[in-house]
């Protein structure tokens, strides 16, 4: 057995099976495409999963990838594990060879045996392999030839050993392949009761997909047999680098050190440097391919793996932020397979650092929530969904409101806790599975040839038509449904840009499109039919033309506003998604902060600019490589063919495209920027108009100009100055309106000390303060406190349908009086509740009726406090 590294072993297995005749195939992105099913990309298949349905068609039949997969969210969730076992991970790397209709069982056994024993020399008797129970024709080729003797081959007869997609869908017996670490090593093979143990260690599983799975369970064999295998890259470096943990070879060890380096950790076997190590993976290919820290779906996952991370390194003794910095160190170990890494490198950065100095503000929020929910607690227990809202909505550990609660001498609800966690991972595992039934997905085996590049108008004949999700020969009067010809015109939505809408004239009506979607390689005419269609019927495709040159121009738009903030803002920048319509475009890119409006302005012109050098588009088509030698952008994670179209205007702007665009940029007439925000961590958007859309929002802002100066009593030219004055003199005035009233709280305060009563040796006031701003209350109680010099205060006050209710209690009184106990006895008789500290507290209510009886319920409440 040979000594490897890494990334020798990975480029082994590519070159191995390329040899094979396997096309070599980029990882796809951890963003599954065009799949609401999946949470992440989990395993090598999944980019493939179209192809093995049929409903995709790819110029090869055979394909072998090292595909970045990510299990920390749905129904692969291996996060809880990740750092204190051997061989769980949040991202690992999934070496796996594909067949498509072609070979089968006998060579898929025959590659893999072939690859561990003779590529990378693993000597045969230190492996055994398993095979469904059923599934004799694996058994005789494993047994009679490859020559596994009978005692290593293994029958399974559990779902271990039968893959599913999900519960419906392709399906097929499995047969696996594990590695014997020796004697030394407690643990049986698969089976066996000891098969938990780390003795026999699964390298590779081999799916053979044979049948197509119902709702019902029946299962019907699949048209064309398929292959689909898998090997963990992390398993089988740590067999062939003779360790035994995944985090002792020599890629973990590297990003362990740097961890130990930016912590400063001295003890090397500390499983918390474990945790970081694995989770600077997934975070930064994560937000490589897009996804940001958010509180839903895909970016609330990053966001937990961070929040992790994070707490892992504070254990180590990190002193402020610390994670980003480790993508250097990840980049150096991967970015020779993934380059994607390091043209994002600074991007990756900037969004952990800005999630880490974020989280350190919300544990201080959670802080605060939590002192809060203490005030107006009975009892000396912090319930467990009280803990569990402060894990899961603030990121606030249990053990740290543990500390806590052992500083007031109280203990949490584990019990309730852990309930509560329980009850959110089935939520997140029934979120996360497969639960499409692939078999109810419509699906079309024609392909449509598209010629709307040169033409708005064509004819066609119908291939194939649906009514409600069925197949049907023909659509009569008024009736809904889907059109597929064998050639059109009309553009399927993709690549952001909308669908083309118009009609399909025949002998028997007319077809009215709203709209145009892909149906695998065909094209669905959506809309209603006046008349009949059918089957064969001869069709004359018109697109709504006037419409389609305004996509035209906004989708060209598009590309120069892509370049031109690339020249402006950076080579950071990169598109994150568009949308291309009539009336307006889309463009979500990455950046870190609010784009200025110096910058936009610059933006704007240069996009001007480049319109007004009407410089002619042309498109080429050419193969993929080619295309981005010659410098084409291309989307990260995007699926494109071997030939490819390639959109150039002039030297400006190079990208792949598939979308109809001017003929000159000049046709654009001319951009009009409407709106830039942010609308992810990291992720910007811009929208803008183009043509005759920018003609019409520039007259209606300079109508709206017009008006604003008619109302100040100027003209265009000095409207901006008059409201500037205005807005100056209302600050003015209203300073001295706050001033005013805080002079007459002070006032109303001085009063109120008279009407203060003793109860119990304690100076008690309370008074409903009509007439008060709420947000006066807090500098009244202030005041009064100062002026007392020892009590308790209650005030509150009505305003419309609202209640402000306010208690205050001077510091040598918290000891038997807290302020929140009293704000929150009064703002249960309101229909409110509240919170704050022991001497100040604040409450709202929605019941002004009850705010006089609430008031007047204290002296009573004191009275029993203070017995």
């Amino acid at each position: 057995m040979q000594q490897m590294t890494t990334a020798q072993i990975r480029q082994s297995f590519l070159d191995f099976f390329a040899k094979q005749n396997h096309q070599v195939v980029p990882s796809s992105s951890l963003i599954p495409g065009n799949d609401a099913t999946l949470l992440f990309t989990n395993a090598g298949m999944v980019q493939f999963k179209d192809v093995f349905l049929g409903a995709e068609k790819r110029p090869y039949n055979r394909a072998t990838s090292s595909q970045r997969c990510v299990r920390a969210g749905g129904k692969h969730n291996d996060l809880e594990n990740v750092g204190y076992t051997a061989r769980h991970h949040t991202f690992f790397e999934m070496l796996g060879n594909f067949s498509f209709g072609d070979y089968f069982k006998q060579d898929a056994i025959k590659f893999a045996w072939e690859f561990l024993t003779d590529v990378v020399k693993l000597p045969k008797e230190k492996l055994l392999v398993t095979v469904y129970h059923t599934d004799e024709e694996a058994y005789d080729i494993w047994a009679n030839q490859v020559g596994v003797p009978a005692d290593r081959i293994i029958r399974i007869d559990t779902s271990d050993n039968f893959w599913s997609m999900g519960d419906t869908g392709p399906c097929g017996p499995c047969s696996e392949i594990f590695y014997d670490h020796g004697e030394h090593i407690w643990g049986g093979p698969p089976g066996s009761p000891e098969e938990d143990g780390d003795r026999f260690i699964e390298i590779w599983n081999l799916v053979f997909m044979q049948y197509n799975r119902h709702a019902d369970g029946t299962m019907e064999p699949l048209p064309n047999q398929s292959v689909d295998t898998g090997m963990g890259l992390e398993r089988i470096s740590a067999i062939m680098q003779g360790v035994h943990s995944n985090y002792e070879i020599d890629l973990f060890q590297a990003l362990i050190k740097a961890t130990a380096t930016v912590t400063g950790a001295q003890d090397l076997e500390d499983k918390s440097l474990r945790v970081v190590a694995d989770h600077i993976r997934s975070c930064a290919f994560l937000i490589a391919d897009g996804v940001m820290p958010s509180n839903e779906g895909r970016g609330y996952v990053l966001r937990r793996i961070i929040r992790r991370a994070v707490r892992h390194g504070n254990k180590l003794g990190a002193q402020g932020a610390f994670f980003y910095k480790l993508v250097a160190a990840l980049a150096e170990q991967m970015g020779e397979a993934y380059p994607e890494l390091v043209k994002q490198q600074a991007i990756i950065e900037k969004v952990l650092r800005i999630e880490e100095e974020q989280f350190g503000k919300t544990l201080d929020r959670g802080l605060a929530i939590l002192e809060e929910n203490l005030a107006g607690l009975e009892g000396d227990v912090i319930p467990g969904d009280l803990v569990f809202k402060l894990y899961d909505t603030y990121g606030f550990p249990a053990d740290l409101t543990a500390d806590v609660a052992r500083e007031r001498f109280m203990t949490i609800d584990e019990r309730g806790f852990q309930e509560a966690m329980e009850a959110q991972r089935k939520q997140a595992q029934q979120a996360g599975k497969f639960g499409a039934d692939y078999n109810e997905q419509l699906k079309s085996e024609k392909v449509t040839d598209f010629k709307g590049y040169d033409a708005v108008q064509y004819s066609g004949t119908v291939v194939e038509l649906f009514c409600e999700g069925e197949s049907v020969s023909e659509l009569t009067d008024q009736q809904k449904g889907i059109v597929v010809l064998d050639r059109t015109p009309f553009y399927a939505e993709s690549g952001g840009q909308v669908g083309d809408t118009g009609s399909l004239v025949i002998a028997g009506g007319e077809f009215i499109v709203t709209d145009t979607q892909k149906l695998g390689n065909a094209f669905a005419h959506h809309g209603h039919i006046v008349g009949r269609i059918g089957i064969n019927d001869k069709v004359d495709a018109n697109i709504d033309a006037h419409r389609r040159e305004r996509i035209k121009k906004n989708h060209t738009a598009t590309h120069i506003l892509h370049e031109a903030l690339r020249q402006i803002l950076g080579d950071h920048v990169a598109q994150k998604g568009s949308l291309v319509m009539p009336d307006r475009l889309r463009f979500d890119f990455s950046h870190f902060e609010g784009v200025t409006k110096e910058e936009l302005i610059k933006i704007e012109e240069a996009v001007n600019a480049e319109i007004r050098a009407n410089f002619a588009l042309e498109t080429q088509l050419m193969d993929i490589d080619e295309a981005k030698a010659k410098g084409a952008m291309a989307l990260f994670g995007e699926k494109y063919d071997d030939e490819v179209r390639v959109v150039s205007i002039g030297d400006y702007s190079i990208e792949l495209c598939g979308g109809t665009h001017v003929k000159r940029a000049g046709d654009i007439g001319f951009l009009k920027i409407i709106s830039e925000g942010g609308i992810a961590a990291g992720v910007r958007r811009i929208e803008a108009v183009t043509g005759e859309d920018a003609v019409q929002y520039v007259a209606q802002q300079e109508k709206a100009l017009s008006d604003i100066a008619a109302l100040v009593k100027g003209d265009s030219a000095s409207a901006l100055e008059k409201v500037a004055a205005l807005l100056e003199k209302a600050k003015g005035l209203e300073k001295q309106v706050s001033q005013l009233n805080d002079k007459l709280a002070a006032a109303a305060g001085s009063s109120l000390l008279e009407s203060a009563v003793e109860i119990n040796g304690i100076k008690l006031l309370v008074a409903n303060v009509a007439g008060t701003e709420s947000k006066a209350l807090r500098g009244m109680v202030d005041d009064l406190k100062n002026k007392m010099g020892s009590g308790v205060i209650a005030l509150g006050v009505a305003n419309g349908d609202k209640v402000s209710l306010i208690a205050g209690v001077t510091k040598d009184l918290t000891g038997s009086v807290k302020a929140g106990e009293l704000v929150n006895h009064m703002a249960a008789q309101v229909g409110g509740k509240g919170g704050g500290r022991p001497d100040m507290a604040q409450a709202g209510g929605s019941q002004p009726e009850n705010l006089d009886a609430a008031l007047g319920s204290v002296p009573a409440w004191l009275t029993e406090k203070t017995q």
